[in-house]
C-alpha cells in the first residue's frame, strides 16, 4: 500500500494542504473545528508526520539528548538514574519529543556526544552528573539549550537546575545519629567533583563541627564497591565509630557489606544511614534509615526547565527541593 501523505489527509479533512501543514508544525491559528477533522483524518488515513521534512520547516529535531557522565555500567547500577528516564521519556512523550540517551564517561564518549550537540541533533541537552571540569562544559555555550539535574558546580549561574537539598538532608541524618546518643559518627562521601559530595560533607560538617575529623572521613564514587572500601578503611583507622553516614543508598549497601564481615551488627554496633530512598534502601539487611529525595519531582522540575527553555523562554530559576528523613531498622 501507498504511504499516505500530507495530501491525502488535506482530502479526507477537506481543507487544505497548507492547513494541515500549519497544524502539524504548531501554529496555533488553525481553527478547532479544522482540527478536530485533521486530527481524525490523521487517525483514519495512518498518516505519520516524515521528521526529517519536518525539522527542515520548524529548526526542531524532535528530540532532547541526556548525557550520563559516567562509566557505562553505572547505568544499570544505580536505581536513580532509571526513575529520571522513566520521567524523562513520559514527558518528553507528551511533547511528542524523543529522548537519546549518551554516555560521557571518558574522552572517545565525550567526543561524540559533542559532535553529536554540535551537529544540531538534539532541540535541548540534559545533563545527568556532571562533574566539575568536564571539558564537555566547553562545547555547550554554542549548542542547544542545557539543563542539569543538580548543579553543576561553577556553573551555576549559567546552566539551569533542579535539585535536591543535599545540605539540609545531611544536616538532618547526622543530626538524628547525634540525637540517637551516637558519639563517634564517622561519614562516607560521594566524589568530591559532584555537588551532591560536596553538599552533603558540608552538611555533617555543619552538625559535628570539629568532631568532622579527617580520621572518620572516607570518600566513595557512589558505587557499591566504593562503599565496602570506604567502610573496610573507616574500620581500620577508627575502629570505635559507631554511627556512618553514606552519601548513597547504594554506596550505604556496600558498607553494611562490610561491617557484617567485620561481625558489626548493624545498628546496635554501628548505625548506617543513606541517602536517596532509592530502591535499594528497603532491599538490605536491615532496611535503610535514609534521606528522601523527591528524584520523580526533581526529574519533573528538570524536564520542566528544559522545556521551558525548547520554547524560548530567555531565562528560568533554579529549582530546590526539600530533603526528608526516613526511618528504618539500620538506625
Amino acid at each position: 500500500m501507498k504511504r499516505p501523505t500530507i495530501h491525502d489527509v488535506a482530502a479526507a479533512a477537506g481543507v487544505s494542504r497548507g492547513t494541515v501543514s500549519r497544524l502539524l508544525n504548531g501554529d496555533k491559528y488553525v481553527s478547532p473545528a479544522a482540527r478536530v477533522a485533521i486530527e481524525r483524518a490523521i487517525s483514519e488515513t495512518g498518516y505519520v508526520v516524515n521528521r526529517a521534512a519536518r525539522s527542515l520547516v520548524t529548526q526542531r529535531t524532535g528530540s532532547v539528548v541526556m548525557v550520563l557522565s559516567e562509566p557505562h555500567e553505572k547505568l544499570f547500577e544505580d536505581p536513580n538514574y532509571s526513575t529520571l528516564i522513566r520521567v524523562a521519556i513520559r514527558m518528553l512523550a507528551e511533547r511528542d519529543l524523543s529522548l537519546v540517551m549518551m554516555m560521557a564517561g571518558d574522552e572517545g564518549d565525550r567526543e561524540r556526544v559533542v559532535r553529536y550537540v554540535r551537529g544540531g541533533h538534539a532541540d535541548g541537552v540534559l545533563l545527568v552528573s556532571t562533574h566539575a571540569g568536564d571539558p564537555l562544559l566547553d562545547a555547550l555555550p554554542s549548542g542547544p539549550p542545557a539543563v542539569s539535574c543538580g548543579p553543576v558546580i561553577g556553573r551555576e549561574s549559567v546552566i539551569p537546575y533542579a535539585a535536591a537539598d543535599d545540605r539540609l538532608g545531611a544536616r538532618q541524618m547526622t543530626e538524628y545519629f547525634v540525637g540517637l546518643g551516637r558519639r563517634r559518627i564517622a561519614m562516607i562521601t560521594g566524589p568530591m567533583d559532584t555537588p551532591g559530595g560536596i553538599q552533603r560533607l558540608e552538611g555533617f560538617a555543619d552538625v559535628l563541627g570539629r568532631k568532622a575529623t579527617k580520621r572518620l572521613i572516607a570518600h566513595g564514587d557512589w558505587t557499591q564497591a566504593s562503599g565496602e572500601r570506604a567502610m573496610k578503611e573507616l574500620l581500620e583507622r577508627a575502629p570505635d565509630i559507631d554511627a556512618v553516614f553514606v552519601a548513597s543508598d547504594l554506596m550505604a549497601a556496600g558498607a553494611l557489606a562490610a561491617l557484617r564481615a567485620a561481625g558489626r551488627r548493624v545498628p546496635d554496633d554501628v548505625a548506617v544511614g543513606g541517602f536517596d530512598d532509592s530502591s535499594v534502601a528497603v532491599s538490605t539487611h536491615p532496611p535503610l534509615t535514609t534521606i528522601r529525595q523527591p528524584l520523580a519531582q526533581m526529574a519533573q522540575e528538570t524536564l520542566r526547565l528544559l522545556l521551558a527553555l525548547i520554547d524560548g523562554a530567555e531565562h528560568v530559576e533554579p529549582v530546590i527541593l526539600p530533603t526528608e528523613l526516613v526511618i528504618r531498622e539500620s538506625a
